[in-house]
């Protein structure tokens, strides 16, 4: 089965049709201001009309509140969202009742305690993003290019589809994916020629390389 790749932090047109040709299955929009990836509500409107049916739409907040959903879910047509924040199970589950839109959760990942998590967000969230944990004081809470342990998820037992994440490039993701028996795996600046800008030839180079 070909690995399912995410696109994530697309900021401009040519880059999301670079992604889609490539033949990434889920895009990924940033709506948080702190990060280089960040695109406006507007912008992304215009970045997601024209994706092509079965490749989905994804936008990633962190610790969004309602208000903030709704100003995106009713401008931008998305088929996901990704919440990357702090987000307990509960919000989870509130989010996606109110919104009627699928739910990933991202979780950071540093050890094997970390992993304990996981059955509560299954319990509620459709999809599960591992992704590195930040480091103390970062101001993202991911995309900065780090990694974790991958034997830490090898033969992990999971109930919903999950998606690695964290430092992946073209040169790792296929080891990844061996290493981790990943189906799903996620990039964004590991496809970057400088922050918040997608090299077109690294993500053909990821997709290729994903399998």
């Amino acid at each position: 089965m070909a690995t399912r790749v995410k696109i994530c932090g697309l900021r401009d047109a040519a880059s999301v049709g670079a992604a889609v040709d490539a033949g990434a299955r889920y895009l990924g929009f940033v709506f948080f201001p702190k990060s280089p990836r960040n695109v406006t509500i507007d912008e992304a409107r215009d970045l997601a009309v024209d994706v092509p049916m079965g490749v989905a739409k994804v936008a990633l907040v962190v610790n969004a509140s309602d208000a903030e959903l709704t100003a995106i879910t009713q401008s931008v047509p998305l088929d996901m969202l990704q919440l990357h924040g702090a987000e307990t199970p509960e919000r989870v589950a509130e989010i996606r009742a109110r919104f009627g839109l699928p739910v990933m959760k991202a979780l950071g990942v540093a050890d094997a305690a970390d992993l304990a998590r996981v059955p509560a967000y299954e319990a509620v969230a459709d999809q599960l993003l591992l992704d590195a944990k930040a480091p103390k004081g970062a101001v993202l809470p991911g995309g900065n290019g780090l990694a974790f342990d991958w034997q830490l998820v090898k033969g992990y037992s999971f109930t919903k589809p999950w998606m690695l994440a964290g430092g992946l490039t073209p040169e790792n993701v296929a080891q990844a994916v061996r290493l981790t028996g990943a189906l799903q795996v996620d990039v964004s600046s590991g496809v970057e020629s400088s922050a918040g800008v997608k090299d077109h030839d690294l993500i053909r180079a990821f997709v290729h390389a994903a399998g």
